[in-house]
């Protein structure tokens, strides 16, 4: 048995980080911890300032899009409010799904067995396999794309290849120039751990240009405080393509050989070291060009290096030498 042991020693001393730069920040939450807005005409926005979920109001009922736990029943409220502003019903009908992730629809089943709900067909499989009652699976499922029609609303779907998760896909709103991407730009800030926690990191990059090819005006990200601009997400690609290009120089540049030298026979230890040094020499310049540009540039950019590096290695190939 392997014993646990506490330390008694007090907490270490929490690192600074640069300040958030006030482009980051969304609009104020109410007492009950959540913004609703236009996004524009009958399609609104909830934020509870880390996680966004989105809502059209139709002749037909409410259509939501996603259903993140942390904002749970200030979905309803959110959606009582804007409905008695507007004279219109509160009941949601539809729920769609971006993705599978408990995080995006973990309070689904608030809206109970009648509603219907709608996704890409992989994440009926994953919601299926994960058997989690917060997550019913999905009544409704496209492969590639499909058009929904609701109360006069049009509303498209497509899915583009496996990217954050294999299920991703984005939702398209032409009447109202907006798009709903979740979880690959995060509108002021940089990514997360894992570049977004992505489990295809090739298919996590090439999105931001995907999204690129819809006309739109907003973008609804899924993360964080505010809506997102198609300057947003061409912030995000040069942030990605600086990191990319500063992989590659640190890969090409940097000589392991001490760090393998001292630990020998510990080869484990040796790519370790290797590994974090080159990710790390690479963050450096990219997290001194975006500090005050992107909130947390100095939080994740060594993390997202880490990965994407291991994309570019291995997923690409780059550096990779066959032996004479």
């Amino acid at each position: 048995m392997i014993e646990l042991r506490v330390s008694t020693e007090a907490s270490p001393t929490l690192p600074d980080y640069a300040p958030v730069p006030n482009t980051a920040f969304g609009p104020t939450l109410n007492e009950q911890g959540y913004y609703v807005g236009r996004v524009e005409r009958n399609l609104y926005w909830v934020t509870d300032g880390v996680y966004q979920a989105a809502f059209l109001t139709t002749s037909d009922g409410v259509v939501l899009f996603d259903a993140p736990p942390t904002i749970g029943h200030n979905l309803q409220r959110a959606i009582d409010e804007i409905a008695r502003a507007n004279g219109v019903g509160s009941t949601v009908r539809y729920l769609v799904h971006t993705h599978h992730h408990a995080d995006h629809v973990g309070a689904s089943s608030l809206f109970g067995k009648e509603v219907v709900r709608i996704g890409q067909e992989e994440t009926r499989r994953l919601l299926l396999r994960d058997d989690d009652p917060a997550r019913p699976p999905l009544d409704e499922t496209f492969s590639d794309r499909r058009r929904l029609e609701i109360g006069d609303e049009r509303i498209e779907l497509a899915w583009h290849g496996p990217n954050h998760t294999p299920d991703n896909s984005v939702i398209h709103f032409p009447e109202h120039n907006a798009l709903m991407m979740v979880d690959i730009v995060n509108a002021g800030w940089v990514p997360v751990s894992v570049v977004n926690l992505s489990e295809d990191i090739r298919g996590y990059v090439a999105m931001p240009g995907v999204a690129l090819t819809y006309p739109w005006k907003t973008l609804v990200s899924g993360h964080l405080g505010r809506l997102a601009t198609r300057d947003d997400v061409v912030t995000h690609q040069q942030y990605m393509a600086d990191l990319d290009a500063s992989i590659r120089t640190a890969w090409a540049t940097f000589d392991p050989t001490p760090i393998f030298v001292t630990y020998g026979p510990n080869i484990w230890a040796g790519v370790k070291h290797y590994l974090d040094a080159v990710s790390r020499a690479a963050a450096q310049p990219v997290i001194e060009k975006y500090t005050g540009v992107l909130a947390a540039a100095d939080v994740y950019t060594a993390d997202v290096s880490f990965w994407l590096m291991e994309s570019i290695r291995l997923d690409l190939g780059y550096g990779s030498q066959v032996h004479a």
